[in-house]
């Protein structure tokens, strides 16, 4: 399997392939072409001793300091170890290998400068799994991700960590055993790169830890979409809710995409249900709780949010992010901003809105379905109550994911602070926003896994009926891998099980392949 870079065609699907198959990565011909082509005008600028920022002068403050011709390669060394200034945790492994595939794409349109050697030994990691360690902490999101990406060349020049993986694949969230860059390129055959005039700028200066995170948030908050609808149906049959909230012609008033996606995943998931039909004839209830009557509305709007920030980021993906840029054409070249990450710092910020929304909701569902008195079923959805917890305290972790997203949500993007002396007076902390979405995400698929696992323990109240044809096999699925809760045991290791269903993609895999879903 081979995945081709040309700078201009990579999506989503492309990600989600490269870490689920690994595929070889390979530049495209047309690319190697013009990536040769803009190399020779930075060759001959050189030459001509030309005044280019980054080429030969100093960077930020620094950029009225002419650089002499000999130590033009020095300047891109020391561009890149002093400019390695990152702190905290390592980034997973995982989202560095994007990093790399993301900083190869840009540069393969041919308009940073780089050397085709140079592109040549970070294609040669990338396939063979040799992943820098990279700390999460120092990117304020304008010069884009300087520190960050700084970390990641290190390991090009022979002069940072990194380690050498079998496979990387989303679940690679931790290094195990990083050792000197240089020891890994050699169990390879490979050599360390002596960076050449704007090399240095070319590799650090973009936006890719960022959009590395923004683009497999991107890929779990659509699935997480879906689920939040299959976990919000199966809650609506456990408290035998209404379905005329989900008349179509209630929600053609109101064409909202997602809301109208959504109405019609409820119909479809609960059709066909005896535990609905039960209760047509004797419910003396008018309208259920907004956690059910208006899940198309809330869990719509999160749908169209979500949409748009991807829409944001299929743009990112294919975007050139340092500077200066370099039009071979024209020879010619622009001192200019497309690093500042503040597209991306919005959609983040955006985003981290949109799924702590899915899982607040989710949160009041699972209130209700272990709330006896809500529920008008055993308390804590247990049979022996009082010797017996039930999931009482699971409903206590959702409220603690919901209520930790509520700080995380807080938008980085409008927290600027200016850097160089005040030369980068307006950054865009898009990084703090996708490293905060991140973690919003993963609060949220947990807390869908807990209302997963509690209303599947309600379905086993009402047995005697069958659910809908999708809340029934989300039920089955969940069962061959989690047994139903008849006395006390340790719920973490059940809400792990249910966290691995819901991030494998297992559970609305499944569904699927029974309802169609929007």
């Amino acid at each position: 399997m081979k995945l081709k870079i040309d700078g201009k065609s990579l999506t989503l699907e492309k990600i989600d392939f490269f870490l689920s198959e690994n595929p070889t990565v390979e530049l495209t011909t047309d690319s190697k072409k013009r990536v040769i082509k803009a190399r020779k005008l930075i060759d001959k600028w050189v030459d001509e001793d030309k005044v280019i920022y980054g080429v030969t002068t100093g960077f930020g403050e620094f950029a009225n300091v002419k650089i002499s011709q000999k130590d033009i390669e020095k300047l891109q060394e020391n561009l890149i170890v002093s400019h390695a200034a990152g702190v905290g945790k390592p980034l997973p492994p995982f989202i560095v290998k994007v990093m790399m595939l993301l900083r190869l794409n840009a540069l393969a349109q041919g308009h940073s400068g780089i050397r085709i050697d140079t592109l040549e030994l970070l294609i040669a990691m990338i396939n063979n799994n040799i992943i820098p360690v990279v700390p999460s902490q120092g990117s304020v999101g304008s010069s884009g991700d300087l520190a960050p990406l700084s970390h990641l060349v290190l390991a090009m020049i022979g002069k940072g960590r990194a380690e050498v993986f079998d496979k990387v694949t989303e679940k690679t969230e931790n290094y195990k055993n990083p050792i000197n860059s240089l020891s890994a390129l050699k169990k390879f055959g490979l050599k360390p790169v002596k960076l050449g005039a704007k090399e240095g700028l070319a590799l650090n200066n973009g936006t890719q830890m960022m959009t590395a995170f923004a683009s497999h948030i991107c890929i779990k908050a659509k699935q997480l979409a879906q689920l939040a609808d299959i976990s919000g149906a199966m809650s609506h049959e456990v408290l035998r809710g209404t379905d005329n909230a989900y008349d179509l012609d209630l929600h053609k008033l109101r064409p909202y995409p997602g809301q109208i996606n959504s109405a019609k995943n409820m119909n479809e998931l609960i059709r066909g249900s005896e535990i609905r039909t039960s209760h047509l004839e004797n419910d003396d209830r008018v309208q259920d709780s907004y956690s059910l009557r208006c899940i198309p509305q809330i869990h719509g709007a999160s749908r169209d949010s979500i949409d748009y920030v991807c829409s944001r980021i299929d743009i990112e993906l294919n975007s050139v992010t340092d500077n200066p840029l370099i039009f071979p054409d024209k020879e010619k070249h622009i001192e200019g901003g497309n690093f500042h990450g503040q597209p991306v710092a919005l959609a983040m910020d955006f985003m981290k809105i949109a799924l702590a929304e899915l899982a607040n909701v989710a949160e009041r569902r699972i209130e209700r379905l272990t709330n006896g008195s809500l529920s008008k079923l055993p308390r804590f959805l247990t049979s022996n109550g009082g010797l017996n917890s039930g999931f009482m305290i699971a409903q206590y972790t959702a409220a603690a994911l919901v209520s930790e997203n509520k700080t995380l949500a807080h938008p980085a993007s409008v927290d600027s602070i200016p850097t160089s002396a005040n030369q980068e007076d307006h950054n865009s902390m898009g990084s703090i926003a996708a490293r905060h979405c991140y973690q919003i995400l993963k609060n949220a698929q947990r807390v869908i896994a807990i209302e997963l696992l509690t209303a599947a323990q309600g379905l086993e109240f009402l047995k005697q009926l069958n659910p809908g044809r999708g809340t029934a096999e989300a039920y089955k699925t969940i069962r061959k891998h989690i047994s139903e809760m008849k006395n006390d045991r340790i719920l973490h290791i059940d809400i792990d099980k249910a966290y691995e269903l819901v991030i494998s993609g297992e559970i609305l895999n499944k569904v699927k392949a029974k309802v169609k879903l929007n």
